[in-house]
């Protein structure tokens, strides 16, 4: 950022860290007033100038009252402001003897969707995993995108190879269970996609749409196919079934890298077109239509998100999408769907290209009650109430907690159940900069900085990217006096978790070095070989968060290997080019970017082909028995991403509605008229919200948006107060999961609805 004259305002570029999308955007600050304007950078090389609202709420988020600027302790019944060093000790003191005397199980850890936002969390917590030593750890992948991971991971050999539909090159895009022109994009990075996908009408490509609502992406589709939710993996059974049963399947370059063909074709054989059309209300000529479109495009891409992970058959249907797009030529193709390569590197750029060792799914570690497994490291979030409040037969439970950046309470299933839960534990520490329907049962709570007010670097995203991107965003604001950002805040966690006998700085300089001999003793990186000590050395002027970042772009596949490539990337590089840099499109990478035993494209592992028999009976099951009733789904809103957005005026309003949307059909059926209260109810749970009638859903479907909830009085949330929503997860059940994933049942769920009186508990107009 250049340095301003006194008083004179100041501008900065940088990246939104509120979606996925990683738009850029100028920012000024009025030097006198302090004032923050944002808008979208006309020379950002991804963006392009595109700003969704979110991003231009950023200066509400680092002004607004109700975000913490000071830890805070729970005093009996209240909470007191203390200092920092204060804060720590408190922490220290209520964690330390329960790792001590209950064992490092003792203690779990909850990672929340922002974690990945941020590129100090995202290479933090790890280190704060690891001093606290707990199996005990839970994220908000278990209630999104683990069966994608999973899928891959199966796959392709890691668990963040995921496919990225090229859609700035495919003449055909079909996306199920998504609505990116909302959403903008998830797992699948790129600014702008309502401008991308009217281009790729425009140059005379095709969208169709599967949704049981008619969303903004599926009204400017060419086609939109309302689906019986969480049937989405039969379907894609159908589509692959009919690519082979035709004769239509034809891999292309792919093909001598993919293993199990034969074996895949043994495994769709139930799902003919007319048995799926029953059970997904997708007609059989419809799903033999899709398929031959999808074999005679010159490029094609599927695309599926949040409504095919959160089901039932999670796992699967993320699975047949990539099986889809193998069979019609379009995996590793340039419009089809491709592995980015980003700067800082991946699983799959690291280690010795084109074969690894795999993943392990299940993984060993099983939990208490259930004995549900571990997936990549972590138990399923639909668990954690129930561990803490079973006790084993020595009365083994979970007696403390650390989140870090999550709020499992509205985010997961059973809300109720895990904030009594989160009541009776005997230490929890939050970090965040709210306090929220989580946080609010903490013992203490540690607050980040304001966005603005910390560097950032997009080190997932980058992952799953459109098009290969480097950006690096220095602080726009200074933190205040005494306040850390968040890689100080774990570093000083975890040395409490520990007990002492390591600082922050040493526990820094421990995992810096770890970075630098990792990146040694990698096949892939240009500094292979080399000293561990010599790359610390070329970086020594840089601390945290920034340091690991620079190692990490030096040893990466652009990196100038600690001076092998002197035109290679550095961290001084990105911080020289402010709207950041073009790397260039995605390109293919088979074989070099398996790390699978076999080196092949695994397209019939074991446990998927379990899967497809698991599938096969549930489409027995909805053959003999179609079923009635009306099946809940969720809803993404433009304004809200996460739920502390609630609590921004420019957010709060507009089309932020949390209404439950119902068929004219099903609202005369039942006696409910629009703009009136109902009761929805479902097998562990009910709830009171007001009816929105419309069209936009099918017939049999209702729809409530996710992430609200916000009238709990232990909440500092002033502007969410006022219009509070109902949690959704007040209905979703713990007990249903994908079981490759662990993953939780949130769409498809059997509900009742009933027309009440007015009852204004929740109720949002």
């Amino acid at each position: 950022m250049t340095e301003p004259l006194p008083g004179a305002p100041r501008v900065a570029h940088r990246t939104c860290p509120l979606c996925e999308a990683t738009c850029g955007l100028t920012v000024t600050v009025d030097g006198p007033s302090g004032a923050v304007r944002v808008r979208g950078d006309d020379q950002d090389p991804f963006s392009r100038g595109y700003l969704c609202p979110k991003g231009v709420a950023l200066g509400e988020l680092h002004t607004d009252p109700d975000r913490l600027r000071a830890p805070l302790v729970r005093r009996g019944t209240g909470w007191t402001e203390v200092g920092w060093d204060e804060a720590f000790d408190e922490a220290g003191r209520l964690l330390a003897p329960l790792l001590r005397d209950h064992g490092r199980d003792s203690v779990g850890i909850y990672l929340g969707n922002p974690v990945v936002h941020n590129h100090a969390l995202s290479l933090y917590a790890p280190v704060l995993v690891h001093a606290l030593g707990t199996g005990y750890r839970f994220s908000a992948s278990t209630v999104d995108q683990m069966p994608k991971q999973v899928a891959c991971g199966l796959m392709y050999g890691t668990e963040l190879s995921v496919t990225v539909p090229d859609v700035d090159r495919t003449d055909y895009l079909l996306v199920l269970g998504a609505n990116p022109l909302v959403s903008n994009g998830s797992l699948l990075t790129a600014p702008d996609l309502p401008g991308r996908l009217r281009a790729l009408r425009r140059r005379g490509g095709r969208l169709v749409v599967v949704d049981p609502r008619r969303t903004r992406t599926a009204e400017a589709a060419d086609e939109h196919l309302p689906i019986r939710p969480g049937t989405d993996a039969l379907l894609l059974a159908g589509i692959a079934r009919t690519l082979l049963a035709e004769d239509l399947a034809d891999p292309g370059p792919a093909a001598p890298h993919l293993n199990g063909l034969d074996e895949l074709r043994a495994a769709l054989e139930p799902f003919t077109p007319e048995a799926v059309a029953a059970a997904t209300r997708v007609p059989a000529a419809t799903v033999r239509r899709l398929a031959r479109e999808l074999a005679a495009a010159p490029s094609a891409a599927v695309y599926g998100r949040i409504g095919t992970t959160t089901t039932a058959f999670g796992t699967a249907a993320s699975w047949l999408v990539d099986v889809v797009n193998a069979l019609t030529g379009n995996l590793d193709r340039p419009g089809g769907v491709l592995w980015p390569e980003p700067a800082a590197g991946s699983p799959n750029t690291a280690g010795e290209p084109g074969r690894g060792r795999g993943v392990r799914i299940p993984g060993s570690r099983r939990t208490r009650v259930r004995g549900l497994p571990s997936v990549f490291g972590e138990f399923p979030a639909a668990a954690l109430a129930e561990e803490i409040d079973t006790p084993g037969p020595g009365g083994e439970r979970l007696r403390g907690l650390v989140t870090v950046a999550g709020n499992p309470v509205l985010s997961t299933p059973g809300g109720a159940r895990l904030a009594a839960a989160l009541g009776s534990l005997d230490a929890v520490v939050s970090v965040d900069p709210y306090l929220n329907e989580t946080t609010r049962h903490a013992h203490v709570v540690l607050p980040g900085p304001s966005p603005l007010a910390r560097s950032h670097y997009d080190l997932v995203f980058t992952g799953f990217a459109v098009r290969n991107t480097a950006k690096y965003s220095p602080p726009t604001l200074d933190r205040a006096q005494g306040e850390p950002d968040e890689s100080e805040i774990l570093l000083r966690l975890a040395c409490a978790a520990l007990g002492g006998g390591v600082t922050p700085d040493e526990l820094d300089d421990l995992t810096a070095a770890a970075t630098a001999r990792r990146i040694c003793a990698d096949p892939s990186s240009p500094a292979h070989g080399r000293d561990p000590l010599e790359l610390l050395a070329a970086v020594g002027h840089r601390r945290r968060q920034d340091r690991l970042l620079d190692l990490m772009l030096r040893g990466g596949p652009y990196g100038d290997g600690f001076g092998a490539k002197p035109d290679g990337l550095t961290l001084d590089a990105l911080e020289q080019a402010p709207h950041g840099l073009d790397l260039g499109p995605l390109r293919p990478r088979l074989p070099g970017v398996l790390r699978t035993p076999s080196g092949r494209v695994e397209l019939a592992p074991p446990q998927l082909l379990a899967e497809a028999r698991r599938l096969a009976d549930h489409l027995a099951e909805l053959t003999a028995a179609p079923g009635g009733g009306l099946l809940l789904v969720g809803r993404r809103q433009l304004r809200s991403n996460n739920s502390w957005m609630h609590n921004l005026p420019l957010l709060a309003g507009g089309s932020n509605r949390c209404t439950l949307q119902l068929h004219p059909a099903d609202a005369a059926r039942l006696g409910v008229a629009d703009g009136r209260p109902v009761l929805l109810r479902s097998r562990t749970g009910e709830l009171h919200a007001t009816a929105e009638v419309t069209d936009s859903v099918a017939e049999g479907v209702v729809s409530l948006p996710h992430g609200w909830g916000h009238d709990d009085p232990g909440v500092r949330a002033s502007v969410a107060a006022r219009r509070p929503g109902v949690n959704s997860n007040l209905l979703t059940d713990a007990s249903p999961l994908d079981p490759l994933s662990g993953t939780a049942v949130l769409n498809g769920i059997p509900v009742e609805v009933v027309a009440t009186r007015p009852h204004t508990a929740g109720a949002d107009a």
